[in-house]
């Protein structure tokens, strides 16, 4: 039994919104990354820079998870960097909410 070679013709394509969230999402991961890891190595003596980027991470995640809803709800388009976006976005506001509150209670 020979192997068919079989192609897929399809007009479907990638949504721009989510590959726009899965980009916001990546961004807000190695900010909060590199502002983790700063203040980690400045013994928490940081500047309020580091808090704004925090902010503005945040900005970001919600900005990104609203793209990759929007992106998902669009017919006729490949939906892998909606859900990537999405999961980025939501782990970014995870670890937002989790330095928050361990800031806040620690």
């Amino acid at each position: 039994m020979a192997k068919k070679n079989s192609y897929m013709f399809t007009n479907r394509e990638h949504s721009r919104k989510g590959i726009m969230s899965t980009i916001l999402g990546t961004i807000s991961l190695a900010t909060l990354a590199y502002a983790v890891v700063m203040s980690y190595l400045k013994a928490g003596d940081v500047p309020v820079q580091y808090g704004a980027a925090a902010l503005l991470v945040m900005l970001f995640a919600f900005a990104g998870i609203v793209l990759g809803l929007l992106a998902r709800t669009e017919r006729d388009k490949f939906y892998l960097f909606s859900y990537i976006g999405i999961a980025l976005n939501v782990l970014a506001l995870a670890a937002i909410s989790v330095i928050l509150y361990a800031g806040a209670y620690a």
